[in-house]
């Protein structure tokens, strides 16, 4: 007897467990000791100093108060000497003027604060962005009794002397520019919204690794929060206008290799700041750090003509300085990304190919015909994306499985028909359709998640992922090469200021080319837009909006002439509203007082949402009518033909109730040719008339052998008109029917669903007509309507027998005639016209009969019932 196995340990589980246990002893320990600012060495300590002011959130002053930590540096033997107030960076601390500061301080009094957040002042405040900054910087120099100062900003400390520059511009009386933000265009990607994104999911990824990753306080005392707020708080699109206005002396000073601010951006300031002076170094972004003196070299001088008041202001500046300052900002101007702004931009452009591969390799190729992105790093940035995306598309197709497609989201992106024509693609073809469906649009998606559904083994994941990577490098700098030159050329004739609509209306250009052209590419989409021409200009296909304004005026012109908006509902007194919308077909067929067998024979199946019961229901009625399959279903209340359906099996049977668990109509299938016969009788009158009569035709296609369904349905001049609709019908469009072999594409006789229309005058008999209104004239309190009808014998049917209606609409039923192509769109009209006309004639002489319309409030009740 085999002896029972030990369980196995889920070391899964168990780490799950410990990090959890670790977890939430992380967050005990950060609720019972809370963070304070960090630990100062002992010499540091020395150096600073404190001050407290009130805590600020926006623009509230909250009554709580929080310090602010600063270092000093003060001549010895002039107390009384002006002050410079120095601004660090995010991340950073007045730690970073420690070289620049006490060379500074020699002549004047100089001070640098750790701003709130950062270094030893309080961390946990409720609003870090530059402009709180500014206010904390003035309050700063309220609580150390400083009127006015001279004041340098260092990177993000650029915003916060803008900012008080803006607030109190009687209280400065120069600016320094120390590598410093200002302008939002020269800004990571030089757009707010695009930043803001960025900034975003870098607070956001943040988060999660402090609330997430067990570490009981220490980064509660680090400053990466802090300066991630900071950057996401922080808005630099008022910095411009703030520069523009700014009359006071400016000094900018620059790093030409800075990577953090652009060079651009500082000869941007200096050219809106006409007065401004502007010296840039052969250095990187952190001057302070790395040539003090030279800074102090620069800096002391400036303030020195500031004092001696030799400074040039905005209203000395020189002319031409002051034209080129008016000028507008040319958006073409913008630098090239590199530092940050590039493995930002790089990581967006990756994720995007998840969201639309189309778009983020357009906006790459933008950016590269701005000049703002090398093409490699385009190149890179998309191929990491779309490769990690194809991969992902095969692997959710092996792990899910065709069933998956059934369900969201995937069904809201794949098709059924879409991933059997994938399906079918692979096996003819093999694997090389996985690079050619690369480079045919819309079949990517279908292709990939078939093959993942399809396949086995690591061995074909290593096949598939190769092949993937080489679909991906050949197409990617293709498709980016290409919008690359476009984009230039888009460029070139647009004139937009705004970095994100620049590249939004270069892009919706390339994109709506790109479609165009895909489609074009191929056999199917020429066909296709064919199709999509010959129903713009074929009236018959026209939507409903296109073509109902008319009749809807003239049906107003009517309803004013009668002096009443609801007469019709009184031509079909016996019906709900005269049969506008929502009336029951299964009262109208039994109303309809079938003594002589016209009726196609039919039952009602009660709602529910038990299968088998429904299923029972069905098949008593099949039983006692002495039918099969084919059987109709049909829901007791609709309009054309939606929901309708044609069953040839229980599973069909099985899968319409399952969608549909309203109340529907069983009806025995009539075989036959099907027409509309519309019907109307004045009241007065002892017999009625066949106002016209409908032929309908289903939409048939004779294969040759050679071509598959698809290809014939394309080469099919009417039937291109409705092509989408045809495929989807199909169960295997890539069928090659057999020579001579007929295939029907619908079933249902509405012609929404594909169905031709034809003018069926020539069928129509005075035997015919007599007994339509016989039947009709059982049907009391019936006048207007169309009756669905078929017929296995047309030469019967035209002498008044042997047929079977389907079903009876009311009022807002027409003449469906119309459709047929010998008829022009001002007949169409004129049909219709005559058709209302009848109705409301026939609805004012019941009124006059005792009959009351319905009021319109009843009306609108019924309708959204």
């Amino acid at each position: 007897m085999p002896q029972p196995q030990p369980a196995k340990r889920s070391w899964g589980r168990i780490a799950l467990a410990l990090y959890l246990v670790a977890l939430l002893a992380s967050h005990v320990v950060r609720w019972a000791w809370p963070a304070t600012a960090p630990q100062l060495s002992n010499t540091d300590a020395g150096a600073l100093k404190t001050v407290q002011v009130r805590t600020i959130d926006g623009d509230v002053v909250l009554d709580q108060p929080i310090t602010l930590a600063y270092r000093e540096w003060a001549p010895a033997n002039n107390p009384n000497a002006p002050v410079v107030l120095l601004f660090h960076g995010s991340p950073g601390s007045g730690r970073t003027f420690r070289g620049l500061g006490p060379l500074i301080g020699q002549h004047y009094r100089t001070i640098a604060m750790d701003l709130p957040g950062f270094g030893a002042s309080t961390i946990d405040i409720p609003d870090y962005a530059f402009k709180a900054h500014a206010k904390y910087g003035l309050a700063f120099m309220d609580a150390l009794h400083i009127p006015s100062a001279h004041i340098l900003g260092f990177s993000m400390g650029g915003g916060v002397v803008l900012s008080m520059i803006d607030s109190a511009p009687q209280r400065i009386k120069s600016a320094t520019l120390l590598s410093a933000i200002g302008v939002q265009e020269m800004e990571l990607i030089g757009d707010y919204d695009l930043n803001h994104i960025v900034h975003g999911a870098m607070l956001g990824a943040l988060w999660l690794v402090k609330e997430g990753v067990p570490h009981f306080g220490a980064l509660d005392q680090r400053y990466p929060f802090s300066f991630a707020w900071n950057f996401y708080q922080s808005d630099q699109r008022p910095l411009r206008g703030i520069l523009q206005r700014y009359a006071g002396p400016m000094l900018i000073l620059q790093g030409d290799a800075d990577t953090q601010v652009p060079v651009e951006a500082a000869r941007e300031h200096a050219r809106i700041v006409p007065q401004s002076e502007l010296k840039i170094y052969d250095y990187s972004h952190f001057l302070t750090q790395q040539q003090p003196v030279m800074l102090a070299e620069a800096l002391l001088p400036f303030l020195d003509r500031v004092e001696a008041g030799q400074a040039v202001a905005r209203a000395k500046a020189d002319s031409a300085r002051i034209l080129a300052a008016d000028q507008p900002y040319d958006v073409r101007t913008m630098p090239k990304l590199v530092g940050v702004a590039i493995v930002s931009v790089i990581a967006l452009l990756a994720l995007a190919t998840l969201i639309s591969e189309d778009l983020a390799c357009i906006s790459a190729g933008i950016l590269v015909a701005q000049g703002r992105l090398d093409f490699g790093a385009a190149v890179l940035a998309c191929f990491i994306g779309i490769y990690i995306g194809d991969v992902l598309i095969f692997l959710a197709g092996r792990k899910l499985g065709r069933a998956a497609i059934s369900k969201a989201p995937l069904k809201w992106m794949i098709k059924p028909e879409a991933l059997q024509r994938g399906s079918d693609w692979l096996d003819r073809r093999g694997i090389a359709v996985i690079i050619a469906s690369r480079f045919m649009p819309g079949t990517r998606f279908a292709t990939y998640f078939a093959a993942g559904a399809v396949s086995h083994g690591s061995r074909s994941l290593v096949r598939f992922a190769l092949f993937f990577f080489i679909a991906v490098a050949l197409w990617t700098p293709l498709f980016i090469g290409a919008a690359t030159l476009l984009g230039a050329e888009i460029i070139k004739r647009i004139s937009i200021q705004s970095v994100l609509w620049s590249i939004m209306v270069a892009a919706l250009a390339i994109y709506t080319l790109y479609q165009l052209v895909s489609q074009l590419m191929t056999y199917r989409g020429r066909r296709k837009w064919v199709g999509t021409l010959r129903s713009t200009w074929r009236w018959e296909f026209w939507p409903r909006g296109r073509f109902y304004p008319p009749v809807i005026l003239y049906v107003l012109r009517l309803a004013l002439r009668y002096r009443s908006l609801t007469l019709v509902t009184a031509a079909n007194p016996a019906i709900p509203a005269g049969g506008i919308m929502g009336e029951s077909k299964f009262d109208i067929l039994q109303r309809l007082n079938d003594v002589d067998g016209f009726v196609a024979a039919f039952a009602l199946i009660a709602p529910d949402t038990e299968l088998e019961k429904r299923m029972a229901q069905a098949q008593a009625f099949m039983t006692a009518q002495g039918c099969g399959y084919p059987i109709v279903l049909k829901p007791d209340v609709g309009e054309r033909g939606s929901g309708v359906s044609i069953i040839h099996n229980a599973e069909q049977m099985q899968a319409h109730f399952a969608r549909d668990p309203s109340a529907t109509i069983i009806q025995a299938y009539a075989p036959g040719d099907e027409f509309g016969v519309f019907y109307f009788r004045y009241p007065h009158e002892s017999h009625g008339h066949i106002f016209a009569i409908t032929e309908k035709r289903m939409p048939v296609l004779v294969g040759d052998g050679t071509r598959t369904l698809e290809r014939l349905i394309l080469d099919d001049e009417r039937a291109v008109c409705m092509a989408d609709y045809y495929i989807k019908q199909q169960p295997d469009v890539e069928r090659v029917p057999a020579t001579g072999e007929r295939v029907q594409l619908v079933e249902l006789g509405t012609h929404s669903r594909g169905c031709i229309f034809l003018d069926g005058a020539w069928v129509n008999t005075p035997e015919l007509e007599a007994t339509i209104d016989r039947i009709s004239q059982r049907f009391d309190g019936f006048y207007f309507g169309r009756y669905d009808i078929r017929t296995p014998s047309i030469e019967a049917f035209k002498q008044g027998h042997s047929f079977k209606v389907l079903e009876l609409n009311g009022v807002s039923s027409e003449a469906t005639m119309i459709y047929d192509p010998k008829h022009s769109l001002f007949d169409a009209y004129r049909i219709l016209f005559k058709q209302w006309r009848i109705a409301f004639e026939i609805g004012l002489a019941n009124v006059q009969r005792g009959h009351k319309p319905m009021s319109m409030w009843a009306l609108v009740r019924w309708l959204s019932h």
